[in-house]
């Protein structure tokens, strides 16, 4: 089995873990998103002891939300919490729990992507958020920049 580059065309056609980590650094680079002065004493769930270690966390968690909006439309807080949420594994001899994410984290992040223009608040029945054609042309352009290793059945 032999591998060939393929060029990317939207976000759907690359791996979450490269465009996340492309996204994230296009977000840095750019400076549109301010960082918040708590960024460093914050913890991204209740049930985590303590901050990420990388310093680049909040750029990776931006980057994650705006794929997620990005691949469903009107996704909302509370489903978002979901998704970023995990296991409490604190219980000492009791049974693991699934505990939800941080909703103020995922609320002021969605902010934040509103306020550059990058995201807009989804006029369906349910409400939610959604990418605007800024956001999504913005999107696929980093999208196209990442390299996708396909196999070749040859």
């Amino acid at each position: 089995m032999a591998f060939v580059e393929v060029q990317a065309k939207a976000v759907k056609d690359v791996p979450a873990e490269a465009f996340i980590k492309a996204y994230a650094a296009h977000l840095k680079s750019t400076d549109k998103l301010q960082i918040p002065d708590w960024v460093d004493v914050v913890k991204t769930a209740c049930f985590k002891e303590l901050p990420p270690l990388d310093r680049d966390w909040y750029y990776i968690r931006a980057a994650a939300i705006a794929r997620q909006i990005y691949v469903r439309q009107g996704l909302s807080v509370g489903q978002l919490r979901i998704k970023f949420g995990g296991r409490n594994k604190t219980r000492g001899a009791k049974p693991e729990h699934f505990k939800k994410a941080s909703g103020g984290l995922i609320r002021h992040i969605m902010k934040q992507l509103e306020a550059v223009g990058f995201m807009e608040k989804h006029t369906g029945i349910k409400g939610g958020r959604r990418v605007t054609p800024a956001g999504q042309k913005d999107m696929d352009l980093i999208a196209g920049r990442v390299t996708v290793l396909m196999p070749t059945w040859a």
